[in-house]
């Protein structure tokens, strides 16, 4: 635990680093219709935490295995216009989910890191798992899209 809450608050406090060092047009550019600018996916991150905080909180207390519910995350994209809206708002949300994230994850108690979790088509996963998750998912998303260079 001690090592994904390390490195999302690596993330949290380098990311914003990382997107000042970056044009306004490499942050805003879509490589292609169908994809997400750098922009559009620090707003999907936010996303995942909004929905993750959801889960790890619930699969807590509530009976298991805790059924996860999916979300359609290209309507979340496209509903809360990240594209649009200012840089500066987008990584506040990222950095503000994220210390919340940290949060939950100081207060639980390790016995509760093997509760079950049911996430789709009858898998059943542990709240570690879930966590573990959580931060490869950001991570892929971040090493992959947000720090490459876009070849403009």
């Amino acid at each position: 635990m001690e090592n994904v809450i390390n490195r999302i608050n690596h993330w949290i406090h380098s990311l914003p680093k990382e997107y000042n060092l970056m044009s306004a047009m490499e942050i805003s550019n879509r490589p292609s219709p169908n994809k997400w600018s750098k922009k559009e996916i620090l707003g999907h991150l936010c996303d995942s935490a909004i929905n993750n905080i959801e889960r790890f909180v619930k699969i807590q207390y509530e009976e298991q295995p805790y059924v996860i519910q999916s979300y359609n995350q290209e309507e979340w994209v496209v509903v809360q216009n990240y594209q649009e809206r200012p840089l500066d708002e987008i990584l506040t949300l990222f950095q503000t989910l994220n210390y919340q994230v940290i949060n939950i994850f100081i207060k639980i108690p390790a016995e509760k890191l093997s509760y079950l979790c049911d996430i789709g088509n009858n898998h059943q996963k542990t709240l570690d798992w879930l966590i573990q998750d959580y931060l490869e998912h950001m991570e892929h998303h971040i090493n992959n899209q947000i720090l490459i260079k876009n070849n403009n």
